[in-house]
């Protein structure tokens, strides 16, 4: 290794080594950044070490553990990317799941199920889960148990002075609001986290729906039912919807879900939303690791795309849930998927106050995603002006972006992903970064 890096620890990974080309790539391939070198840390020193070496040759720093920033913002041009995916043991102590920070869902499930529990984490099987519940974390079992972040008791964090902090409702509690809900890496690298563990489950019910060949009116009721039906939904239920169009399918409707009790409870609660004509439906009563494995298989291992995700907190009338749909019906040039996603919330996740973590949109009834996914590099200008153009409706019928789902094209988008949280978290950013170290396109500062 070049004798410049001598001071980084771990495994150091620079332009001239054989694995830097794949190193270097994010989960969205769409994003293409060359970093000055990549550090994949294996403890606590490691990631100090890093903090200390990039301060003292004012290199910038981004923070990765999955790779699953939408926008590409864990990675950079000639930038140190320090990779926490190597800490990842997990224990459970009593009713508390203790976890390092480089701990992705996968490896998150496959513990806590053994032990017989669930967990609310995410879908994606890579995603890592500090990004996750340091942006709010929405999963399959959030109107249930809430967000990610809800189930959150501690944390430790390496700040820009290669020191770890303990975070938690006592000891630097603002830092402890902030790390739930005001996403990653705005104030240090989460190495360590503490949860709450939920009473133990056996089997839950895994639930799918779809409607093929479905034309703008079937698509427009479908979003009408969807609103008036998850208003008043069984809060043991959490799902995830989506209109869309593929190649394969043309215009259709797909969902997939959770319910923490029976087929027959399940079959009953999703009566409204499967009553439109000609819908498939599936249940499985299964033990909570087979479903939430099933699900987790259908990811691919990467994707090209690009989109952004917004909250409906007001309901859409009908003339704006026909232009919505409508959005879709243009099929951008090289898409082999386009869509609007909805994934509830609800439930457990509105019964906290939109001040209590620093996830605000606390009384959103659902996110409202827009995206396109491309396979060819030639189509990927298209895709993205297709996604800018369509946004600009979008906005204008929602309130507010999840910063899980960030977008680069927002203007004012630290009062659009955390609302009127954004001044006391630039306070909180203050205190514990003055100096602006950990910062990235869109972080707070």
């Amino acid at each position: 290794m070049n004798q410049y890096f001598n001071g980084l620890t771990g495994n150091v990974i620079t332009r001239k080594n054989p694995l830097y080309n794949e190193a270097r790539q994010e989960w969205n391939r769409a994003i293409q950044r060359f970093p000055l070198a990549i550090v994949y840390c294996y403890n606590k020193n490691d990631v100090a070490n890093a903090v200390i070496w990039a301060r003292q040759r004012c290199i910038p720093i981004r923070i990765r553990s999955g790779g699953h920033n939408y926008e590409g913002y864990s990675t950079g041009n000639e930038v140190l990317v320090i990779d926490i995916s190597n800490l990842n043991t997990l224990e459970i102590s009593d009713t508390y799941l203790i976890v390092d920070g480089g701990v992705n869902n996968k490896q998150l499930y496959d513990f806590v199920s053994s032990q017989g529990y669930p967990f609310p984490g995410g879908t994606c099987p890579t995603v890592g889960l500090g990004g996750l519940v340091s942006g709010g974390g929405w999963g399959l079992s959030c109107r249930l148990m809430g967000l990610g972040c809800d189930s959150l008791t501690e944390l430790e964090l390496i700040d820009a002075e290669g020191n770890i902090i303990k975070a938690n409702s006592v000891e630097n509690k603002e830092l402890f609001w902030a790390c739930r809900g005001a996403g990653g890496g705005n104030f240090g690298i989460i190495v360590s986290m503490v949860f709450r563990l939920p009473p133990k489950v056996d089997m839950v019910t895994l639930f799918q729906f779809y409607y093929p060949d479905t034309d703008r009116k079937k698509q427009a009721r479908f979003l009408q039912v969807w609103q008036k039906w998850l208003k008043d939904l069984d809060q043991r239920m959490s799902l995830q919807a989506n209109v869309y169009h593929s190649q394969e399918d043309d215009f259709a409707i797909y969902g997939r879900g959770f319910f923490y009790g029976t087929e027959a409870e399940a079959q009953s609660l999703l009566q409204p939303i499967i009553s439109l004509g000609c819908c498939r439906l599936t249940l499985e009563y299964l033990p909570f690791y087979e479903a939430i494995t099933k699900i987790g298989a259908v990811y691919p291992d990467s994707e090209r795309f690009q989109s952004t995700g917004r909250f409906v907190v007001k309901p859409l009338n009908p003339q704006e849930i026909y232009e919505a749909v409508g959005l879709i019906r243009e099929v951008p040039i090289g898409s082999v998927y386009s869509s609007l996603s909805l994934y509830a919330l609800g439930g457990e996740v509105g019964e906290k106050s939109p001040y209590e973590t620093a996830f605000f949109y606390r009384d959103a009834s659902y996110i409202l995603l827009i995206q396109s996914v491309w396979e060819e590099k030639r189509y990927a200008s298209e895709n993205k002006r297709w996604v800018s153009r369509k946004f600009k409706y979008l906005k204008s019928i929602t309130q507010g972006s999840y910063v899980n789902f960030p977008y680069s094209g927002l203007m004012d988008y630290l009062e659009e992903y955390y609302g009127w949280n954004a001044k006391r978290l630039r306070l909180v950013k203050k205190k514990y970064d003055p100096e602006n170290v950990f910062h990235f396109p869109q972080s707070i500062g």
